[in-house]
């Protein structure tokens, strides 16, 4: 996720407690993703699209953060 922000992210990851939490959230919703598409938790396909569009709030909002940490 955001390969032109790698050094960036490495950094808020040890440095800012939010975005941690932010980055954590998002890679444990991946996770639980990836494991009802592979049937290896039960869910029903709304169960995954919500999860998915929550993941996918998540990103825009590391998105956000990433820019914003950028430009300072």
């Amino acid at each position: 996720m955001f390969p032109e922000y790698r050094d960036l992210i490495t950094h808020l990851k040890s440095h800012d407690p939010h975005f941690q939490r932010l980055f954590d959230e998002h890679n444990a919703l991946d996770q639980k993703i990836a494991n009802l598409e592979a049937h290896i938790e039960h869910g029903t396909s709304q169960e995954i699209e919500t999860l998915k569009k929550e993941k996918l709030r998540l990103k825009d909002q590391l998105y956000v953060y990433l820019k914003k940490a950028s430009a300072a």
